[in-house]
């Protein structure tokens, strides 16, 4: 494996090899994709009980422990989520992102976010070949402040890696939403 460059990045891109929608070419890095906050958030109720972590607990069986937050549904630019101490919620990027069977990635936060203690996912940074969608972001808050979460803010970084061989993402995530 090795770590696409900007400059591999560019020319994948132009290629339409790998593809990312919306793009603007100001967000590639040495060697990453700046993507930015979308305007949903998914926040966890209190719940007395236990919630099943278990192989066959799916995807759709946190939602009942959740709600979306946002404005008529979408959050405004220039309102923020309010993130607090020890909090977790899912946030989603605007990007969608369609990898090619030989690329796969990892979705890092930025430095400067995470001096404020603000974590973009807590284990799930592995992005799969051939998957085409946003990408849902754990954000966690391990600060004792409390975080204004804007959409549109370039919240994270994503690496892009070649594979040895080739192999297409088909599992329940494919389409992935909050």
């Amino acid at each position: 494996m090795c770590v696409l460059s900007g400059t591999e990045i560019k020319k994948h891109l132009k290629e339409e090899k790998l593809i990312i929608e919306p793009f603007d070419y100001v967000n590639i890095g040495t060697a990453s994709i700046d993507l930015t906050l979308g305007d949903e958030f998914r926040y966890f109720i209190h719940h007395n009980g236990p919630v099943p972590i278990s192989d066959e607990a799916g995807a759709k069986d946190y939602q009942k422990f959740s709600r979306i937050v946002s404005y008529q549904m979408k959050c405004e630019d220039d309102k923020p989520y309010f993130l607090g101490p020890g909090q977790m919620c899912l946030g989603i990027t605007r990007e969608r992102v369609k990898l090619p069977p030989n690329l796969c990635a990892l979705v890092e936060g930025r430095s400067r976010f995470a001096r404020l203690g603000l974590s973009v996912h807590i284990t799930a940074s592995f992005i799969n070949p051939g998957t085409e969608s946003q990408t849902v972001l754990e954000i966690f808050n391990a600060s004792n402040l409390t975080l204004a979460l804007y959409p549109g803010t370039k919240v994270c970084q994503m690496i892009f890696m070649t594979m040895e061989g080739q192999a297409s993402y088909k599992g329940i995530f494919q389409d992935q939403s909050l």
